[in-house]
C-alpha cells in the first residue's frame, strides 16, 4: 500500500529534479536572461502544460534552482564528514571541495554567478539565494570560531568578517581569465596564512 502512496511523490520529485538540471544547463549556456519556458520543456521532454504543473510560477522556478544548488553543496559536504577533524583540517577540506567542484562541475559555479548577478535587481532571486549564501557563510564562520577557540587561528580574528573574505576570495578566483587548480591553490594558501595563528606565537 505504501508503494502506491509514495510513487506519485517520487515521480514528482524525479521530474522536478530533471527540470532543475535542465534549467541549470540552460542558464550556464545562455545566462539567466536567455531562459525560456519552452526551451526548458523541450530539454526535459515534456509539454508546457506539464512544466507549469510542476513549476507554476517564475518564483517557483527560481526557488527550485536555488534548492537544487544548495542540495548539491550539502551532499558534497556530507560525502566527506568533518567529524574529528581540526578546524584547520576542515578549512583545507572546504578548499578541496571547492576546487573539486570548480574543476569537475564548473557549471555549478556558472549558475551560481548568474543567479547572484540577477539577485541584484530581482527580489525573487535574491530571496531564493539568501538561504544558500547564509548556509555557506555559517559553515565558514563555525570553522573560524572553532579555530580561534583552539588557538590554531588568530586570537583577534573576526569570524564573520573572515568568512566573508574567504568566500569572496574563492569566488573571485573563479572569475579570473583561465582560472586553474594552481591559481586556486595559491589563493587558498594565502587565505590560510591570513587567518592562521603565526608559528612564532605557537
Amino acid at each position: 500500500m505504501s508503494a502506491h502512496v509514495d510513487s506519485p511523490r517520487r515521480d514528482t520529485d524525479s521530474r522536478r529534479a530533471e527540470i532543475a538540471l535542465a534549467v541549470r544547463g540552460l542558464i550556464a549556456e545562455r545566462g539567466f536572461e536567455g531562459l525560456r519556458m519552452r526551451d526548458i520543456a523541450e530539454r526535459v521532454g515534456i509539454n508546457i502544460a506539464t512544466l507549469h504543473y510542476h513549476i507554476p510560477s517564475k518564483e517557483a522556478l527560481i526557488t527550485l534552482v536555488a534548492q537544487s544548488l544548495r542540495d548539491d553543496f550539502i551532499a558534497q559536504h556530507r560525502a566527506r564528514p568533518r567529524d574529528g577533524l581540526t578546524p584547520l583540517e576542515c578549512m583545507r577540506l572546504e578548499f578541496a571541495d571547492f576546487r573539486d567542484t570548480f574543476l569537475n562541475t564548473p557549471d555549478r559555479y556558472l549558475v551560481m554567478g548568474e543567479m547572484q548577478e540577477r539577485s541584484r535587481r530581482d527580489p525573487a532571486v535574491a530571496a531564493a539565494m539568501l538561504p544558500m549564501r547564509g548556509y555557506w557563510h555559517q559553515q565558514w564562520r563555525a570553522i573560524l570560531e572553532a579555530g580561534r577557540a583552539n588557538g590554531s587561528f588568530r586570537a583577534d580574528l573576526d569570524p564573520s568578517a573572515a568568512a566573508s573574505i574567504i568566500i569572496g576570495g574563492m569566488i573571485a578566483t573563479t572569475k579570473q581569465p583561465n582560472p586553474s587548480a594552481e591559481a586556486l591553490d595559491r589563493v587558498f594558501s594565502e587565505l590560510e596564512r591570513c587567518f592562521r595563528r603565526p608559528s612564532s606565537e605557537l
